[in-house]
């Protein structure tokens, strides 16, 4: 009770005293113009639009024309006409983060959906736009963070603090290699955005590729792709602010975004409503610097505070790794997972490019030994790669040359240690021993 009185009185204390309202004059689609407060107002600001059924639906402020205010909304307009009333909400929109949202699964808004019941809140507010910490206070990379994925522990580490990207195409696997690193991974706690996911993946995603284990020690923050794209922008913005609460106690997190795409999709859907010129195919020129600032509040604190170690899947339209948002993400990002079609083809998952993908802390991370084992299993499997069309068509005589010999008798192995079930972990000695042990290292 007295827990439930404390939080009574914080959410008390938060009401505003006084009330400032305009009103609707225009409505185009999902563009909503007020007129009466405008001075009062700045982009970003939230605004709750009160129809005549006495619901209140959220807005967010994304532009101005003629001294009227251009809202989008958190939800569907139904009922909201002209005249409607529009109320100001006095603060800066932020959240309260505490330990009991562990376990627990949440809207973009920070609302429970999961049916177990009230949301504890805490007492720090935690800004959903945040800025990222000065790039001069923040700690260096601390050790590698293991992540129970042989492939991604040995050849591609991840270090505390450090943020990777997975690029995929749709249905190659990279949401299952999500929840592998989620459920698997030695950080303290794991922060997940879903979004823009389809509807029917969200209770496969928690009931069968996370788990009960994984689920306890997450947050995972939901918004469909049939929300409206400031619900999906906004969950990425909550994914992020969770993350920070958390490194702020001084823990070690886990930042998993999917997709960093649909948040691009969703920022281009608000800039072209609010009237931004369409740049490199059809994205507005705030998505990329959206973007920027999204994935930068991830990585090392300042001195004293964790890290938060990040993981954005990137969905590769038309496979085309080049295009405009893999391109950008690329360029902020710390290292890529590359996944290939191709690969999960033939059956391999998880379908992890080895020569394709890269991880900016090497060889920092790894021992000289380490960094001899992965330049020799590299070395096997481009030597294979370069004559695998000659040895599919039996053109290549054996003896010709020792080392197309040996990747021929080793790849097979090589191929096998790359293989995970979903179902099945390995921590970072496991992995390297096994290696070793394939290419005949000690």
């Amino acid at each position: 009770m007295d827990r439930l009185a404390e939080q009574a009185i914080t959410a008390i204390e938060k009401l505003p005293t006084v009330e400032f309202y305009g009103q609707v004059t225009k409505i185009l689609g999902l563009l909503v113009e007020i007129a009466g407060v405008s001075d009062r107002l700045t982009v970003g600001s939230v605004v709750h639009l009160c129809p005549r059924d006495d619901r209140r639906i959220p807005c967010e402020v994304i532009g101005f024309r003629e001294k009227q205010a251009l809202l989008m909304p958190f939800g569907t307009l139904e009922g909201v006409g002209l005249g409607c009333k529009a109320v100001i909400q006095a603060q800066e929109p932020v959240v309260y983060p505490c330990e009991n949202w562990l376990g627990r699964v949440l809207n973009g808004l920070g609302e429970p959906i999961d049916g177990k019941g009230f949301l504890p809140q805490g007492s720090i507010a935690v800004p959903l736009r945040n800025r990222p910490p000065v790039a001069h206070a923040r700690q260096r990379l601390g050790p590698q963070l293991d992540l129970g994925v042989r492939a991604v522990n040995s050849f591609l580490p991840l270090r505390q603090g450090q943020r990777m990207g997975i690029f995929s195409g749709s249905g190659v696997g990279k949401s299952v290699l999500l929840s592998m690193m989620a459920r698997y991974t030695d950080a303290d706690v794991s922060v997940i955005g879903l979004v823009g996911e389809r509807g029917r993946e969200v209770q496969e995603f928690l009931d069968d590729d996370l788990g009960p284990e994984g689920l306890a020690r997450s947050v995972v923050i939901v918004a469909t792709g049939d929300e409206p794209a400031l619900m999906r922008r906004q969950a990425a913005y909550l994914t992020l602010s969770a993350a920070e609460y958390f490194r702020d106690q001084g823990k070690q997190v886990l930042c998993l975004i999917d997709s960093v795409t649909r948040f691009a999709m969703a920022q281009r859907e608000i800039g072209l409503s609010a009237g931004e010129p369409p740049t490199s195919k059809g994205y507005p020129p705030t998505t990329f610097g959206e973007l920027a600032r999204l994935l930068e509040r991830a990585g090392a604190g300042p001195a004293g505070q964790g890290f938060i170690t990040g993981l954005f899947s990137v969905l590769v339209e038309g496979d085309d790794y080049n295009e405009p948002i893999s391109d950008a993400a690329r360029g902020i990002l710390d290292g890529h997972i590359v996944m290939d079609r191709r690969i999960a083809d033939r059956g391999r998952y998880p379908a992890i490019d080895i020569l394709k993908s890269i991880s900016r802390s090497m060889p920092a991370v790894f021992s000289d030994w380490q960094n001899g084992v992965v330049r020799k299993a590299k070395q096997v499997i481009t030597v294979y790669e370069d004559m695998a069309e000659l040895i599919r068509l039996g053109a290549y005589r054996r003896g010709t040359d020792p080392a197309v010999d040996e990747a021929i008798r080793l790849y097979p192995q090589l191929e096998t240690f790359l293989a995970q079930n979903k179902d099945e972990s390995a921590t970072i000695e496991e992995g390297f021993q096994r290696l070793a042990d394939i290419l005949n290292l000690k």
